[in-house]
């Protein structure tokens, strides 16, 4: 396993948040996408188009502090306890399907693990505990 990181999710005020994180913890972000820079745009509510789809900011300590903006105009109601994510950074597709599928036994999936149209292969679920977790192979990173 590569790493372990926590992902955050927020009501429309991700970008407000990551300012503040990044005011706290220093760095840059390494990643900042919007819902209007995918593939995806037209089927998004106006409103949605500048907020935050993914954003990264590395930690002093090799950790990375990931975000979106789960909206409910998308259909995600944010309540407490679905507003994190621990997210897995497997070593390769196959170690990233073994772990999806180990984690999902008794649990429900949210987004299969399969290939996305960012080039990953991701998935999303919560498991039998009711934690949830992202599994994400990117291998332009490896």
């Amino acid at each position: 396993m590569k790493a372990v990181n926590t992902y955050l999710n927020f009501n429309g005020n991700t970008e407000e948040a990551f300012d503040f994180y990044k005011s706290v913890f220093g760095g840059e972000f390494s990643m900042v996408m919007r819902f209007k820079d995918t593939y995806e745009a037209g089927k998004m509510p106006p409103e949605a188009q500048d907020k935050i789809m993914h954003i990264a900011l590395p930690l002093k300590n090799g950790s990375i502090l990931m975000a979106t903006d789960s909206l409910e105009s998308m259909g995600r109601k944010l309540i407490e306890g679905n507003n994190y994510s621990i997210c897995i950074s497997p070593e390769s597709m196959e170690e990233g399907e073994t772990l999806f599928n180990a984690l999902s036994k008794g649990g429900e999936i949210d987004l299969p693990y399969q290939k996305q149209f960012w080039g990953a292969w991701h998935g999303q679920l919560k498991d039998t505990f009711g934690i949830q977790w992202m599994i994400d192979f990117d291998p332009k990173f490896q």
